[in-house]
Parts: C-alpha cells; sequence; structure tokens
C-alpha cells in the first residue's frame, strides 16, 4: 500500500483551501483562545435588551465557525494519516479548543430561556436583526424542560471531551492500530486484507477467497473483543449519563429530540421491516438458490449472483457515469458536480494510515470535501455519487442558508445521498439491455436494499436493546453483545443462511455505534430518498424544483417540515412501505431475469 506522499496530487482533497498550512490553522487557534473571553461580557446581560441578545448572538456564531474550521480541518489532515504523530497533535488542540468553545459559550442557551416567552417575542418582534434567529430561539423554547442552570451546562460542557473518548479510543484501535491476517490468492499469493478492500474480497467469485477474508476480518476483532466491548459500553453509558442529567426518558427520546423526531419514527421503522423480513427471506433463498449453494454463509451474501460481468469501473469512468446519471438534477447540480470533480474536493485512494470508509465533511465559506478508499468496482461507483450528494447538498445549504441555519439536520443526512444513488441505478437500469448485466445492476440494488434499508435498521434496533440493557441496569460484555447480535442476525436473515459465528462479533467493527441512535436516519432516508428519486425520474410536476428548495433548505425548519415540502411524510410508514414494495418487485423481476 502506498504512503500518502507517493499519490498523484491530483487524487487528493486541496485542504490548502481551509488553511494554507498548518501554521495558518494554529494562528486561528490562538485568536479563538483570545477571543472566547470576548463572551464572557454577555453573561448575565442577554435579558437587558434586544441587541445585547443579538450581539452575543453574532459573535458566537462568528467563533463556533473559526472553531468548527480548525476542528475540521486538523481532523481531516488527522484522516491522511491517522498514524502521523504531528496531525494528532493538532487534532487532539483542536478538541480542547471545542470544549473550550463550548464551555465559555454555555450561558447562553440556559440564560436565553431564563427570559421569559413574552419577553422573547417582543425582542424578536422590535429588532428585525434578531429574525434571523427566530427558528433558533422557538426550537430552544421547546428544549426548555431539558436545559440546566448556567452552572450544570458548564460542567456539561467540560465532560464534553471526556465523553469523546469513547469513540476516539475505539477510532484509533480500528484505524491506526488493527491490523489482519494475509490471505492467498487463487496463485498463492499473498493478498493484504484491509478493512478498505474487504467488502471487494467478500464479492470474489472465489468461495475460498471470500471464506478466508471472512476468517481473517473477524479474527482481530475476536482478539480485541473484551476491549471494544468495554469501550462500547463506555460510549453507552455516556449516552444514557446525559439523557438522564437533561431529563429526558430514554437514550433514544435525547438522541431523536434535537432534531425533533418523534420516538415513533424509529419504532415505526423497526416494526414496518419486522413485517416486511419475509422478503428478505425470500431474497436470501433466492441468492442460495442462483449461487448453487448446498449451504449458504455470511460470507456469501456480498457476491454478485451473475458471474463473468465485467464491471471494473476506474476511478475516472466512474466521474463520467456519475454526471451522466444526475443529469435528471438538472444542468446547474452538474455543473457543481462538475467543479467538485475538478476543483480538489476529494481523496480518492487508500494510503498507509488513512482512515477507512467514506464521507462527507466541510467547514461554511469553503467547498465542501470528501474522503473515499476508491477501489474499482460498482459499489465504489456508487459510493462515488452518494458521497458527492452529500457534498451538494452542503454546497447548496452553505449558499443559500446564514452559518446558523446552514447544517441540516442528521435526519435529512442520507436523503441527498440516496437520491444520487437511486438516480444512478435508474440510469444503468434504462441503459443496459443486456440482460446478464441488467441482471448484474438488479442484483447490486437489491443489494442497496439490504445493506441500507435491512442492514441499518438491525443495527438501530441493535442500538435500542443495549441501550435499554444499560438503562435497566444490565450487564454489556463482549457475550452479551454477541448474543444479542446472533440473535438479531437469525431473525432477520432466516433459516436458509448459516448464521457464522463470526457475524456475532460484528457489531465490534461498526464506528456508526459510537454515534449514538444515527444509523437508523440510514434507512429512514433511503426510504424518503426512493419516493423523490422516482418523482424526479419521472419528471413529475414540481418534483426538480422541489427538491432543489428541499437542498437549499440546510437547518432553517425541522427536518420532517422540510421533508413534507419536499412531497414525503416521515410520520407515517408509508414512505417505508413504499421502498419495501420496490424491493418486492425486484426481486420479482430478478427471478423473471435469471
Amino acid at each position: 500500500m502506498k504512503k500518502r506522499y507517493e499519490l498523484d496530487k491530483k487524487f487528493t482533497w486541496r485542504l490548502e483551501d481551509i488553511y494554507i498550512s498548518d501554521e495558518d490553522c494554529k494562528k486561528d487557534m490562538k485568536k479563538l483562545e483570545d477571543s472566547l473571553k470576548d463572551l464572557s461580557q454577555f453573561k448575565g446581560k442577554l435579558s437587558q435588551s434586544s441587541k445585547i441578545l443579538y450581539d452575543c448572538l453574532v459573535l458566537n456564531d462568528k467563533l463556533s465557525l473559526i472553531t468548527e474550521k480548525i476542528y475540521v480541518y486538523s481532523h481531516m489532515k488527522l484522516h491522511e494519516d491517522t498514524s502521523n504523530s504531528i496531525s494528532q497533535g493538532l487534532a487532539d488542540k483542536a478538541k480542547s479548543l471545542s470544549v473550550k468553545f463550548s464551555s465559555a459559550s454555555s450561558f447562553i442557551i440556559p440564560e436565553i430561556l431564563s427570559i421569559s416567552e413574552d419577553i422573547l417575542k417582543k425582542y424578536i418582534d422590535e429588532n428585525d436583526d434578531l429574525k434571523l434567529y427566530s427558528h433558533l430561539i422557538n426550537n430552544l423554547l421547546r428544549k426548555k424542560d431539558h436545559v440546566l442552570s448556567k452552572e450544570n451546562e458548564q460542567l456539561l460542557a467540560e465532560t464534553l471531551e471526556l465523553g469523546q473518548s469513547p469513540q476516539n479510543i475505539f477510532s484509533m484501535l480500528n484505524n491506526a492500530d488493527i491490523t489482519f491476517p494475509a490471505i492467498k490468492d487463487e496463485n498463492g499469493n499473498e493478498i493484504e486484507v484491509t478493512k478498505g478492500n474487504f467488502i471487494h474480497l467478500m464479492e470474489n467469485p472465489n468461495r475460498r477467497i471470500r471464506h478466508d477474508a471472512f476468517k481473517s476480518l473477524y479474527s482481530s476483532y475476536i482478539k480485541y473483543k473484551n476491549t471494544i466491548a468495554a469501550t462500547y459500553n463506555a460510549s453507552i453509558k455516556k449516552d444514557v449519563f446525559f439523557a438522564r442529567t437533561r431529563k429526558y426518558s430514554s437514550s433514544l427520546e435525547y438522541a431523536l429530540f434535537d432534531d425533533n423526531i418523534p420516538v415513533e419514527v424509529y419504532n415505526n421503522l423497526i416494526d414496518t421491516v419486522h413485517e416486511h423480513l419475509p422478503l428478505l427471506h425470500k431474497y436470501v433463498s433466492l441468492k442460495k438458490r442462483l449461487l448453487g449453494l448446498d449451504e449458504m454463509h455470511m460470507y456469501d451474501l456480498y457476491t454478485p449472483l451473475i458471474k463473468d460481468i465485467d464491471m471494473k469501473i476506474p476511478y475516472e469512468k466512474a466521474m463520467e457515469i456519475v454526471k451522466e446519471g444526475l443529469t435528471p438534477l438538472g444542468e446547474d447540480y452538474i455543473k457543481v458536480l462538475d467543479e467538485g470533480f475538478k476543483s480538489g474536493w476529494i481523496d480518492v485512494y487508500e494510503n498507509e494510515g488513512k482512515r477507512s470508509g467514506a464521507y462527507s465533511w466541510g467547514v461554511y465559506g469553503t467547498h465542501p470535501y470528501v474522503l473515499l478508499n476508491y477501489q474499482d468496482n460498482i459499489n465504489n461507483l456508487f459510493t462515488l455519487a452518494h458521497e458527492m450528494g452529500h457534498a451538494i447538498h452542503s454546497y447548496y445549504s452553505d449558499a443559500n442558508q446564514p452559518y446558523v441555519y446552514a447544517q441540516y439536520p442528521i435526519f435529512l443526512a442520507e436523503v441527498a445521498s440516496t437520491v444520487n444513488e437511486t438516480l444512478l441505478m435508474r440510469y444503468l437500469l434504462n441503459k443496459t439491455k443486456d440482460s446478464k448485466k441488467r441482471a448484474y445492476l438488479l442484483n447490486h440494488f437489491l443489494e442497496q436494499f439490504r445493506g441500507t434499508l435491512f442492514r441499518q435498521t438491525m443495527f438501530a434496533e441493535f442500538e435500542k436493546i443495549t441501550h435499554e440493557m444499560a438503562e435497566k441496569g444490565e450487564p454489556i460484555t463482549a457475550n452479551t453483545l454477541s448474543t444479542v447480535y446472533r440473535n438479531l442476525n437469525i431473525k432477520y436473515y432466516g433459516n436458509d443462511i448459516v448464521i457464522d459465528p463470526e457475524i456475532d462479533f460484528e457489531w465490534a467493527r461498526i464506528p456508526h455505534f459510537y454515534n449514538a441512535f444515527y444509523v437508523y436516519k440510514y434507512a429512514t432516508g433511503y426510504s424518503a430518498a426512493i419516493a423523490l428519486s422516482y418523482k424526479i425520474f419521472n419528471k413529475e410536476e414540481g418534483a426538480l424544483d422541489n427538491y432543489m428548495t428541499f437542498l437549499k433548505s440546510g437547518g432553517s425548519d425541522y427536518p420532517i417540515n422540510i421533508l413534507e415540502r419536499a412531497g414525503v411524510d416521515m410520520r407515517t410508514k408509508e414512505p417505508i412501505k413504499q421502498a419495501l414494495k420496490v424491493f418486492e418487485e425486484l426481486i420479482n423481476e430478478m427471478e423473471q431475469q435469471i
């Protein structure tokens, strides 16, 4: 594997667009530390006038933006090579400053909420400038029962760095320290197993290679099972602590409350997927039959049903395909997409020490960024489309919203990315006439459903169960976590697959579990995106305009309201049922294609 300095610069992101150098970042760190005291001049005075309240919020935004800029830059530098001690130090400093900023600004919310609702409304009515913050203030009033005293809020702010420790420990273990035994290819040559190429190995037509890669990866996680279980247990207890401290009935309610999402939305997802699990069982049975297996194992799940199809897609070709597939989104969208491809937004290839996976990130006032670990296959083609969906959503939000509302709510985060994937799939299916290639694409579409709607819901159910265990005081160990995870695999995948003992430890390698109750948004976002993409693809009247308005809305309203204006009501089970109906239709078409 190449070292970072060996990569061609045209395939690396341009972090100089945030800071020219680490030294410039350090200058802003000093500037931030010196400026934090300026916030203290407002402490105890926010109730005196609308102007003082407005000035405080403006300064808070200014310092928040600097904090964000420092944090994003330093961590993206670290993600280039997580073993780099200089980058580790810069990121640690950024984390500390983030905590200091949170502590310095912690008085603002309690103090605003100490002002009567009538006076706050009066301030907004009399001060046109303050109207910018009306949604923010109204949302704070919604949270009033869960905000503590100024002293306790400051104390909680200072515990944030401690609260990040489980995630940080897991990240270092998962990205910098853990390695996997090499395996042999068909010719007896060694293959290095990495998190970046694991899924690619799981798609290998040679079953022995799939088996060996599966065993290799999980053998390393099993070695660390007790350490990782203790780390995850600490993360869960942190979630429960903050939920109880803020007087929520559960850690689930606490996680959903910020987006104003009813707990029923989470439970509806799990319940609706449970009702449709026979469809997943049918798909597994179909896959077993079409693969000609007497016994199907977990390492067979990713295997394409259609063999001898050349779907190798180099990165340059992937960019062309994505552009063509997303043309239904209009000329302006494609122009932004092309800018992203050509202007240093994307870090493309895996290198030694680089953070695994893929993401989109960035900071207000600078273009968004995308981290990939690109492999030349169809999964990574869709990953490119997915992450650029995130990035362009951020681009439009930043361009059309003030800083205070530029960040779209987490609940909406997976919608734009999945719209891109679905439009790309529809484009490829329409373009492909060859029956084998069409069946290959149908299989990939089915795998998107399995991996996003079903698998992420299973993850969401695992989080719900484990957090409820902690709330009841039940022990959380490697054994109890593995038992819960095994039982869920049995429930979700049915009787036509062997639940290998290694899969009991899959929980030990999922980074998202350290960001509690996030993964359900993949499933709800996928359901919403299926509905929206079909409207856009079929050129329904107003669909594209509504969608572009959605992309530009940022966090200017509650996410359910933003989605409803785009044409999807997530308060009901209907979007999930509609998505699962598409899954059923795809299974039926696959049976006819083979």
